[in-house]
């Protein structure tokens, strides 16, 4: 079955339910694609859940009951959302056979709509890296390249996209981890505001930074899923009840601001330069304002970012002791040793950097020199961020600075990949919603994509104005 002449989820739910197919072949088609998995996306495929809800979608169609807005919508989910009697990791070996006792409620609300799971994601350990080099089951490749890193931290959920292997994924954003590996993937990744789409059975690694998103190879598909799964959810106490938009039409005159440091800053890949300044004034001459602007804190993004995260996840990851659950070591003799070697063979190298970073900004004498000091500029970089989003619609920027780098490039030098983060981190320091979308492609192939951040719970516009882009 040739699943890439579907253009969008509708037209595949409208050629299910004209009968052209039915959503066992469908999702065979697609299963048979994730089995066949060179690229090390997939850690694992659900075949008997996913024949299962397809064949009980198929009886529901027979029977002329009604089928949800997601009919038959192959979906796949980044290894840190949990899917009940399902095994969920974080693609870290101290959660090495863990299985979920219930279902993530962005899942589920896909799952009421008829879409069908088919597998779990490889990612960066706990969600932590920019290339997703760093999962204890081995690197992601990228749908383009074999040699090239997918982007991270959601690395798996964006080539399952770009391979065809799924119509949809998810993902979690806390720096950049859906909008990055989009832009290096050449798909489209959406990471809304915060408190807008229910934490609830995400594996946390930065509880106050991190909120799911989906990724697909359309801005309308990408806009269809976020709608149904965001919401309140009394799960969730940081959902907002705000009620999310409709589709709103898109305007003739934006006024995108851009920083100018951006396009001065030697770290910007010429290629990704040249063609951001192309689309910057294909939008004059369409008739969009384009207006330069400064940010006082673009320099403090990447170490405020870093501080805050690294603290919340020396926090959050203080469950897995080897005593609770998850993997615990072999031959300890008492329980001190237990913690100690459980999470020392447990955690990888960066998820160890990380949390003994964490651990260091928090612990006396140096949480005011540090973690409280990042507080305070995350609260600066918010109050800049809406500032410049009182006199522009949006903010528009490369997504990454450069395009996909060849797998263990920069693997010895962890400072080079947080600077990836550079033009994501402020959505999330911010809380404000972002998107990637496909840009270009250099000369030697690799994709890079183009982002727009917009003003809190303002998705419906940020949609709109991403289409204006194409």
């Amino acid at each position: 079955m040739d699943t890439t002449s579907f253009t969008n989820l509708s037209d595949s739910r409208k050629g299910l339910l004209e009968g052209r197919f039915t959503a066992l072949e469908l999702c065979e088609s697609y299963l048979v694609k994730a089995e066949a998995d060179d690229l090390n996306a997939f850690l694992e495929v659900f075949r008997d859940s996913a024949t299962n809800a397809a064949n009980a979608l198929d009886q529901k169609i027979k029977a002329g009951s009604g089928v949800g807005k997601l009919a038959g919508t192959i979906i796949g989910l980044k290894d840190n959302l949990c899917y009940k009697d399902h095994k969920v990791g974080a693609s870290s070996k101290i959660l090495e056979g863990f299985e979920s006792l219930f279902t993530a409620t962005a899942v589920q609300r896909l799952i009421d709509e008829d879409a069908i799971i088919i597998g779990r994601l490889n990612c960066d350990e706990f969600a932590m890296g920019s290339s997703n080099e760093n999962s204890a089951y081995g690197p992601v490749k990228n749908a383009h390249n074999q040699a090239l890193v997918p982007g991270g931290s959601s690395g798996g959920s964006a080539t399952a996209v770009a391979a065809d292997m799924c119509m949809i994924t998810l993902g979690s954003d806390t720096g950049g981890s859906i909008r990055q590996p989009a832009s290096f993937s050449g798909i489209v990744g959406m990471k809304p505001t915060y408190g807008r789409v229910s934490r609830h059975g995400l594996i946390a690694f930065a509880s106050s930074f991190d909120q799911i998103g989906p990724f697909a190879n359309n801005i309308d598909d990408c806009e269809l899923i976020y709608g149904i799964m965001g919401g309140n959810d009394e799960m969730d106490s940081t959902t907002s009840s705000k009620q999310i938009k409709a589709s709103v039409e898109a305007s003739e005159s934006y006024t995108f601001a851009y920083y100018k440091e951006v396009m001065d800053s030697p770290g910007l890949h010429p290629e990704v330069r040249d063609a951001f300044n192309q689309k910057l004034d294909e939008l004059r001459s369409a008739g969009h304002k384009i207006v330069p602007t400064s940010f006082p804190y673009l320099d403090h993004l990447v170490p405020c970012y870093y501080v805050l995260t690294t603290a919340e996840a020396s926090s959050n990851l203080g469950r897995y002791d080897g005593v609770h659950y998850g993997v615990r070591s072999s031959g300890s003799a008492d329980i001190p040793s237990t913690y100690f070697n459980s999470r020392t063979e447990g955690f990888g190298e960066e998820v160890k950097r990380r949390i003994m970073l964490g651990t260091f900004v928090l612990s006396t004498g140096y949480y005011d020199a540090y973690y409280s000091k990042a507080q305070k500029v995350r609260a600066l970089i918010k109050k800049a961020t809406n500032d410049i989003l009182e006199s522009a619609d949006f903010l528009i920027s490369p997504t990454t600075p450069h395009p996909a780098f060849e797998i263990g490039e920069k693997a010895d030098d962890p400072i080079a990949l947080y600077l990836e983060d550079i033009f994501t981190a402020q959505a999330n320091l911010a809380g404000n919603p972002a998107i990637s979308i496909p840009l270009s492609k250099t000369s030697d192939g690799r994709p890079f994509g183009i982002q727009l951040l917009g003003p809190s719970f303002k998705e419906a516009h940020l949609f709109a104005a991403a289409k204006s882009l194409r």
